[in-house]
């Protein structure tokens, strides 16, 4: 291939395919062979094994991401890296395999040389060969020995680009593990599909919010999926465990002429019990000019394009907890009226009310200026890192999840430009999780390279759900549920990039876990910057809907790990409630480095609720109760310290910051305790806060400080917070 002047920008017309004569080209290395067991003959002829599977990339060049170099399409996809000779490309066979061959079909940029390499972790690379003086085409590369995981790693370019690859096919014979589990087919039955031609959706949706208006903790789950299109007359109002979204890529492409609604009718207009349901992927014309979304914790709106006002308060303006907005346009103002806290990130508003004790901002296009201490406003020009939540969509007469790419110094939304950024995945390789499914399936599935899409339901697991593979999505869909039996950890991700967790609930059975979700093990050392894991409206609860323990709720042990948006809840009402019968000493504990939280709620736990000894460690809004039904003083006694702190990090910590943090107390069996501080940190030049705030609900129990020995205490009744604007 003849020599190119300054590349163009990503597309590049692709030559001739041409068969290369690899045999000239491949000297196998004797290091290599060595690792490599040799093949045995098979018995049965060798088949595509790559096709559809999951494909991860050291860099992605614009569009170009590592999923279509394995979808079959040799001339309409593709993978491009980085411009830049040591760059690798992966596929995840999804189990054992003995290798027969690998066919590189190669765009104009191509590798002048590289090596196949295989694994069987995907950690500890063996090169089987190396191809020297490539010129382009299509290399039929002979393999031989086993691995589940097959690289090409790139050594020299052929071209000033990078690598770009129109497929990698990788074939050989599976080695055992039983019947494959099959991706894609049908949602279940709680997932309601509807397209503009359905007859009778109002009713439907009627039908539901019936059940589930004030199912607090009951199994029922449901999802209504809307399909690209407009739909008149509508209001979808949404009760427990009840997710509305849109099947498009952006929320214009499905449009609700009327309201998606949350009120609070069912507790006498108190929205502060209106957890777990949620919005996302739809543009609303509401009916009267301004929608309400009058909702508390764990509430989601994402992706929404809101042409009008948003009221967040419920009719006749009774209190409200809320809540989290994301990734949304607003035309018009937001009416925060009667709401404690929110938490509004990476969007564009028309405007914004008031604020009560703690209104937090990052990446909002018409956020209020910052203003703490009043009124209680914090606010961040961009977010730091932030990287979408995946969703479902419907494109080409069939189901995809769309995963957004990541985006650093974040303000607006991904979408406002056009169609936003991302990666699209068929459904073919998801397992579809339905009623009835074990965790003994779910592990099969991730085994064989499937991410798993959780359809609405209740799932019993009797072992631990094992995120073993880089870059495996685990989607939920309507509140889906997982329930750990005999004590076990509900999920356990690895040391590994990419993991997104989205959209579940874990609730903690009533032998006690260790930990109900744990994010890379304890020893957890690799650098997942590029490509971090991602956690995205999961929640877990201790208790409410019978009793429940855990000694842990989230250990986030991965570095680079963003928690986006999680309410981690010991329960204060509902069955199997009290001081030891719902037992959970703490919350969340970070042990990562360079962790990112992003909309944390976290309450009621018997001690810490949040514990960081993690390095460089930053928290945009936090929101906390300490636990209402502490029997007394020594209940909480903490050495010499009363009280356990909300929030604490780690005297060994040198450097973390934190904006827009508040814990509230209401101790209720015994108003008399008091709490030293709602925060506690080492003073350090790198430990910095922003926007602290300590409130003393109705007088039931009070603080004595808002941070170590820092703050006015709350006094009486008036729950009036006392507040700290910078620390130290």
């Amino acid at each position: 291939m003849s020599s190119v002047g300054s590349p163009p920008a990503f597309r590049r017309p692709a030559p001739a395919l041409r068969r290369t004569a690899v045999g000239a080209l491949v000297a196998s290395l004797a290091g290599g062979l060595l690792a490599v067991a040799p093949a045995t003959t098979a018995s049965a002829a060798p088949a595509l094994l790559s096709q559809g599977k999951t494909a991860t990339a050291s860099s992605t060049e614009g569009p170009f991401a590592a999923g279509g170099a394995v979808d079959g399409d040799l001339t309409g996809t593709r993978w491009a890296s980085d411009w830049t000779d040591a760059q690798w490309f992966q596929v995840d066979l999804g189990r054992s395999a003995t290798l027969s061959s690998a066919v590189l079909t190669w765009e104009a940029a191509y590798g002048r040389s590289y090596q196949i390499q295989a694994s069987d972790n995907g950690t500890d690379w063996r090169t089987v060969t190396t191809v020297t003086g490539g010129d382009g085409g299509t290399d039929d590369v002979a393999l031989s020995g086993t691995g589940r995981y097959v690289r090409m790693n790139g050594l020299a370019r052929g071209t000033a680009w990078g690598y770009s690859l129109w497929e990698f096919q990788v074939y050989g014979t599976s080695s055992g593990g039983g019947t494959p589990l099959p991706g894609g087919g049908d949602l279940g039955p709680n997932v309601h599909v509807v397209d503009p031609s359905t007859p009778d959706i109002q009713a439907r949706l009627d039908e539901v919010f019936r059940q589930q208006e004030s199912a607090q903790f009951g199994n029922g789950r449901h999802a209504f999926l809307f399909k690209p299109g407009t739909y008149n007359g509508l209001n979808a109002q949404l009760g427990f465990y009840t997710q509305i979204a849109g099947l498009g890529v952006r929320p214009d492409d499905t449009t609700i002429n009327g309201d998606v609604t949350v009120d609070a009718g069912w507790f006498n207009g108190n929205a502060t019990q209106n957890f777990w349901r949620g919005a996302e992927g739809l543009a609303l014309n509401p009916v009267n000019g301004t929608d309400r979304w009058a909702v508390a914790q764990a509430s989601s709106f994402r992706r929404m394009h809101v042409k009008g006002g948003l009221n967040l308060a419920p009719n006749g303006y009774g209190w409200a907890s809320g809540g989290y907005i994301a990734d949304s346009k607003i035309d018009g103002q937001i009416g925060n009226y009667s709401q404690q806290q929110w938490y509004t990130r990476d969007n564009s508003i028309g405007g914004w009310s008031n604020s009560v004790w703690n209104q937090v901002f990052s990446g909002t296009e018409g956020a209020p200026a910052q203003s703490f201490p009043e009124p209680r406003y914090t606010t961040l020009d961009t977010t730091p890192v932030s990287r979408e939540k995946p969703y479902l969509i419907w494109e080409d007469n069939q189901y995809k999840v769309f995963s957004p790419a990541k985006r650093t110094n974040a303000r607006g939304t991904t979408w406002a430009n056009g169609a936003p950024q991302g990666e699209r995945i068929p459904l073919s390789r998801f397992y579809v999780v339905r009623p009835g499914t074990t965790a003994a399936t779910m592990n099969q599935a991730l085994d064989q390279g499937l991410h798993l899409l959780l359809t609405p339901g209740v799932y019993h697991v009797d072992r631990t759900v094992e995120v073993n593979r880089p870059g495996t999505i685990v989607l939920g869909l309507g509140l889906a549920t997982l329930v750990p039996d005999n004590g076990v950890t509900a999920m356990r991700v690895a040391d590994v990039d990419g993991v997104r967790l989205a959209g579940f609930l874990l609730d903690a059975g009533p032998v006690n876990s260790p930990t109900l979700l744990e994010v890379g093990p304890q020893n957890a050392s690799a650098d997942h910057s590029a490509d971090p894991t991602t956690v995205q409206d999961v929640y877990v609860r201790v208790g409410g809907a019978g009793a429940g323990k855990a000694t842990l709720g989230i250990a986030v042990n991965n570095d680079d790990t963003i928690v986006d948006h999680t309410w981690v809840w010991r329960a204060d009402h509902g069955e199997g409630v009290g001081w030891e019968t719902n037992r959970a000493d703490y919350g969340v504990r970070v042990n990562g480095d360079d962790v990112l939280a992003t909309g944390l709620f976290v309450e009621h736990f018997n001690k810490y609720d949040v514990e960081w000894y993690g390095e460089r460690g930053r928290t945009i809004f936090f929101q906390n109760e300490k636990a209402y039904d502490a029997p007394n003083q020594a209940a909480v006694q903490n050495g010499a310290t009363k009280g356990y702190a909300a929030y604490r990090v780690d005297d060994s910590v040198t450097t973390h910051e934190g904006w827009g943090l508040g814990s509230y107390c209401y101790y209720n069996v015994d108003p008399t305790i008091r709490q030293d501080h709602g925060f506690k940190a080492p003073v350090k030049p790198g430990v910095r806060f922003h926007g602290l705030l300590t409130v003393s609900l109705g007088g039931n129990g009070q603080f004595n400080h808002v941070i170590n020995d820092t703050g006015a205490p709350t006094e009486g009744t008036a729950t009036v917070p006392s507040t700290v604007v910078s620390f130290p």
